[in-house]
This record gives structure tokens, C-alpha cells and sequence, in this order.
């Protein structure tokens, strides 16, 4: 008894440690303009107009926030905002929901009858696992929120806590549409391999009913087309029902579409932290990591096939719990935790971003101060056109535009202030696009140069 006090101890040790961490890191990025307008600021603009009783129209492509995800749970993260609008809140939000992870895994672990020093282990593997630390830094997604609820909706179901249950799906439901296919398949493997028929049906029921809802009915009405990720995978069709008449009449398509290289060494990315703990008989769970699995393999979509962006969350929750229910079979190439501890961490050191923050994220250094200024003397609510990796912090407006070149041609008279970064134009195609809008303005008499330094341009309209 003794033993187990001291491992919760520790627990809520490492997990307080790892939100700290991942919060401090995620702000420091954003602190050094490494942060971008997709998608931190598509996300932030949209919860500060709802927390300000506005439609929510993300300005970057003129769409309500419904139509890209049928995301409700944007609605009550608003309420943060309502008592101060600050887009540090996403980045708490992310690190608590990633940390606190740590807790069902442990649990889990315990029910399935690990000894605690394994069960703590194996909340370790979850927390050194690269891609935790990796998308904690990829800006902010809700479908993090669902990442510890899958996990609990998991332990609720095994302790027959049907209301629990029934609360953590709705509540994953409303993160992102496409998570229905996850709890879709999380309540066929539950109702088949897990013998839990109410929690199974339900789950199964509410996926495919809340698929149907929010890809034919919330995202067209809002959005005026179909599925954004519906172009990803145009070789099967131009809707939802084409894709899914394909999946099944075109076999051959599928399968040359899945024996590639990239996704040889996506799938090697994948299991690779947890290679030691994977036993075929073991990885039933798997089952309800088909769809999103699946969606990652079919595209040429680069970022669905590493540990980076958010395409790979909804697998990591059924891939450890494969690992523990190889644990408890004793099945496990290692055995022993500070093993398994020493092979994550070396994962973690290969394949986490964490040298970024002496590479990558400091190149715009020597403009960092100029933007700093530059944005606190744009005026609140104006209008406003900018470099991508400075929109994030001048999203609390209804409308701010990106100067890139896919938004080509630009109309410069519709803005009230145009703030530029001519040295790092963000998108490497749009440096042209950048410079050219600034001698605009030098020629342009109804602007007038409000601040100039280090490349960073800020012209306001007279």
C-alpha cells in the first residue's frame, strides 16, 4: 500500500512536470514568432470572436469555424477567453490535456493487471512517446482535448461507467468531426473484443451517426462545400460517398496506395518508441486505430505520415494500450522499467523537436525585437494584412489577412494597417509577393509608414 502512495505521488509529480514543461515550451515558441496563422491563428481568431458574441468567420478564408471540423468544442474553450483573451490559454489547455494523459494510461495499466512500478513505466513511455512533445510545439488542435478522453472513455467502459463513458465520447465528438471514425471503431473493437455490448453499441452508434451529421450537414451548411481532407484523396472520388463506394469496389487502388516507401517509414516512425512492447496476439486494440491509420496511409499528404502533426493522436491511445496488454501477457522483448524508460528516452532524444529551439526557431532572431514593436503599435480592431508567422499575435480582430502568395492578387486599400516582414516572409514562396507590397506602399500615397526597422514594415492608412 506504501508503494502504491509513493508511485501516485511520483505520477502526479511527472505529470505536473511534463505540463509545465510542455506549456513553457509552447509559449517560448510563440515568444520567438515561430508560431503561425495556420493553425494557431485560425483557432485563436475564431475563439476570441465567439468569446466577443461574433460569428465566428475565420478571416483567412472568410469560413465559420463549423466548417472546417464541426469542432462545438471551440464554444465553451471561449469561455476562457471571456474572462481574459489571451491565446496562452490554448497553449494550457494543450499542455494539461497531453500531461494529464499520464493518469489513465497509469490506471489502465493497473487494470490490467501490471505491478505499479510498470503501471507508473508505462505512464513514462506515454510522456516520452515523440510525438506528445512534437505536436505540444505544432501551434494548437483541439483533437489534443481528446486524446486523454479517449483514454478515459477506455477505463470507464472496462469499469462498466457507462455515464462516464457516454460523457467522454460526446465530449470527443465535438473536438473534430473526423474522431467519429475513431470512436466508431473504438466501439467495434470494444463490442467485440472487449465483450462491452452497451459501451461498444453506443460508442459504434454515436460515431457513425455524428460521421454522417457533421460531413453531410454542419461542415457543407457552414462551409458551402465538402470536407476540407476530401481533396487528400481525390484518387477515390470528389465526396464522402464516392471515397467510401471506392474503398470498397477498388481494392487494387487501396493497396498500391498503401505499399510505399513513405508509409514503410511512417509505420517504422510509428512503433519504433514502442517496438519492445508489440505482440501480434496483443493488438486487438489496434482495431480501433484502423480508420485513422488507414486515412494516413492512402494520402500523399506528407504531414499525415510523421510524428509532428496532430494526423497521428487519434492511433496513439490503442497503440500503448497494445503495449500494456503486452505487458500483462508478458509477452515484451523488455521487461524490466528502467529499460523500457532508457529505450524511450533514446526515441525521444532521436525523434522530438527539441533542438529546434537552438536551430530552427531562432532564425527570425534578428527581427524578433522589430516585431515586437511593430506589433504593439497596430491599433485594436482595425483591419489588418500581415506575415504569417506574425498573425497569430494579431488575431483578437474580426479581420487580419495573410500577405502570402496564394492570396495573390492583394488589394492594399483594405486594409487600416499592413505589418510586414520583408527578411523572413514566413512562406518562402511569398518573399516576392512581400517586397513587392511594401514598395506599393512606399508609392502609395494614402499610407503612410508608421515603423520601420530591421526589414519589418508597418504602414497605416491615412
Amino acid at each position: 500500500m506504501k508503494q502504491k502512495s509513493i508511485n501516485l505521488y511520483l505520477l502526479w509529480i511527472i505529470t505536473g512536470m511534463s505540463i509545465v514543461i510542455l506549456f513553457l515550451c509552447a509559449s517560448l515558441r510563440h515568444f520567438l514568432f515561430q508560431s503561425n496563422a495556420l493553425d494557431l491563428g485560425w483557432f485563436d481568431q475564431a475563439i476570441y470572436l465567439i468569446s466577443q458574441g461574433q460569428p465566428p468567420i475565420v478571416s483567412f478564408v472568410d469560413d465559420h469555424i463549423l466548417g472546417d471540423h464541426a469542432a462545438f468544442i471551440f464554444y465553451p474553450l471561449a469561455l476562457f477567453y471571456v474572462i481574459y483573451p489571451n491565446v496562452h490559454w490554448l497553449f494550457a489547455i494543450q499542455a494539461i490535456a497531453l500531461g494529464l494523459g499520464a493518469i489513465p494510461i497509469y490506471k489502465l495499466a493497473q487494470k490490467s493487471g501490471l505491478q505499479e512500478n510498470l503501471a507508473l513505466t508505462m505512464s513514462g513511455v506515454y510522456l516520452l512517446y515523440p510525438l506528445i512533445f512534437n505536436l505540444n510545439l505544432f501551434d494548437f488542435h483541439s483533437e489534443v482535448i481528446a486524446l486523454p478522453l479517449v483514454l478515459w472513455a477506455i477505463l470507464a467502459a472496462k469499469n462498466n461507467q457507462f455515464w462516464r463513458f457516454l460523457l467522454a465520447i460526446i465530449i470527443i465528438l465535438s473536438c473534430k468531426a473526423v474522431l467519429s471514425l475513431t470512436v466508431a471503431a473504438m466501439g467495434l473493437w470494444l463490442l467485440i473484443f472487449e465483450r462491452k455490448r452497451l459501451c461498444g453499441s453506443v460508442a459504434l452508434g454515436l460515431g457513425v451517426f455524428w460521421f454522417l451529421i457533421a460531413t453531410q450537414v454542419i461542415i457543407p451548411q457552414f462551409s458551402g462545400d465538402e470536407v476540407a481532407a476530401v481533396g487528400r484523396y481525390s484518387f477515390l472520388g470528389d465526396s464522402i460517398g464516392e471515397i467510401i463506394k471506392n474503398l470498397f469496389l477498388n481494392p487494387g487502388v487501396i493497396l498500391s496506395r498503401i505499399f510505399t516507401l513513405p508509409n514503410l517509414e511512417y509505420l517504422v516512425l510509428l512503433v519504433v518508441p514502442v517496438i519492445w512492447g508489440l505482440f501480434p496476439s496483443q493488438l486487438t486494440p489496434m482495431v480501433a486505430a484502423i480508420p485513422q491509420l488507414g486515412l494516413n496511409l492512402l494520402t500523399d499528404y506528407q504531414p499525415q505520415k510523421d510524428l509532428v502533426h496532430q494526423y497521428s493522436l487519434p492511433i496513439l491511445p490503442f497503440l500503448l494500450l497494445s503495449v500494456i496488454y503486452t505487458l500483462a501477457a508478458k509477452k515484451s522483448l523488455i521487461k524490466r522499467p528502467r529499460l523500457i524508460i532508457l529505450w524511450s528516452l533514446i526515441c525521444f532524444l532521436a525523434l522530438a523537436k527539441y533542438s529546434y529551439f537552438g536551430s530552427k526557431y531562432l532564425e527570425q532572431l534578428d527581427t524578433l525585437s522589430a516585431m515586437k514593436q511593430a506589433v504593439k503599435l497596430v491599433p485594436p480592431q482595425v483591419t489588418v494584412l500581415t506575415s504569417p508567422q506574425i498573425a497569430p499575435h494579431l488575431t483578437h480582430r474580426p479581420v487580419v489577412k495573410l500577405a502570402i502568395k496564394d492570396a495573390e492578387p492583394i488589394d492594399i486599400n483594405s486594409f487600416d494597417s499592413i505589418l510586414l516582414n520583408v527578411r523572413h516572409p514566413s512562406w518562402p514562396n511569398s518573399q516576392e509577393t512581400v517586397i513587392n507590397l511594401v514598395e506599393q506602399l512606399k508609392q502609395n500615397s494614402k499610407f503612410t509608414s508608421v515603423y520601420e526597422k530591421d526589414d519589418v514594415f508597418l504602414f497605416k492608412q491615412n
